[in-house]
């Protein structure tokens, strides 16, 4: 049994542990000596709240944080994300004890794509590659044959022979996105992030009517319709990275809220 596992076991039913704290405690001192005590370090993914974004070591995107933990000789990582980052964090460090402060931080689209069923639905196409993007769960990942992440999702579906069918699990919209890049025909399996589901057409172009000196930055997560509005589409580091290259002073972002506490920092001067 894992150490994720054993320690799932040992949570009551609701999933978190009932500690009183005192009131008068001064909670970023009280953690700043906790991770000294036990030499541990604190990630938070960008999507976190500003608060917690504030106290950790590292912030970014899931895979990133997990190899920038690995390099580290802390004994603890604590993860401040989904299930599957904590998943991810452990692969890559497994002499470290990795935690989750919220053992039930779900992700949409890892749920989308239970693994017994992919299971089923990759044996109807034996010949094909499967490719899973990293929202993924780590039962998920045992049924890949190649990992990606947004960023290098083009590169990875380029380099695999024209001869070979493709599947590619779970984001049917980064899937979409892919094809339109590449010219694949790829076989895609029908899951979405809830967050990236919700963004409406007629709330951005009212944005846009409002704005219209801004530029529309979206997740490759998003809806196709969105995408084909946007301006810039980039993982969550390369939304960040173009707000700060960019000499426009407005931008209408469309992925997880958390990222716009970034993106101030860096460029205090720019409207998001």
């Amino acid at each position: 049994m894992t150490e994720l596992a054993l320690a799932q076991q040992a949570l009551p039913q609701n999933g978190f542990l009932d500690i009183e704290v005192d009131p008068t405690l001064d909670l970023v001192e009280e953690i700043s000596r906790l991770k000294r005590e036990k030499n541990a370090i604190i990630l938070a993914h960008y999507y976190q709240e500003a608060e917690i974004q504030d106290i950790a070591d590292y912030i970014g995107d899931s895979l990133g944080l997990s190899q920038q933990a690995a390099e580290t000789d802390a004994d603890i990582i604590v993860f401040a994300g989904v299930h599957f980052m904590a998943e991810t964090a452990k692969m890559l460090s497994p002499e470290k004890k990795v935690l989750l402060p919220d053992f039930k931080a779900g992700c949409s689209l890892a749920d989308s794509c239970p693994p017994h069923l992919f299971r089923k639905f990759k044996e109807r196409y034996p010949d094909h590659v499967v490719v899973s993007y990293i929202n993924c769960t780590a039962e998920l990942k045992t049924l890949t044959d190649i990992c990606c992440t947004s960023s290098n999702a083009v590169h990875v579906i380029n380099s695999i022979p024209k001869d070979r069918g493709i599947i590619f699990a779970p984001d049917r919209n980064l899937g979409h996105y892919l094809i339109k890049k590449t010219g694949r025909d790829l076989v895609l399996w029908n899951g979405t992030c809830m967050v990236h589901e919700i963004f409406s057409h007629e709330k951005i172009t009212k944005l846009q009517l409002r704005h219209p000196e801004a530029k529309f930055l979206a997740h490759p997560e998003c809806e196709p319709h969105l995408l084909e509005m946007a301006d810039y589409i980039g993982s969550t580091s390369g939304l960040l990275r173009y707000t700060q290259e960019n000499p426009a002073t407005e931008f209408i972002v469309a992925t997880e809220s958390g990222i716009l506490h970034q993106m101030m920092k860096a460029s205090p001067h720019k409207t998001f």
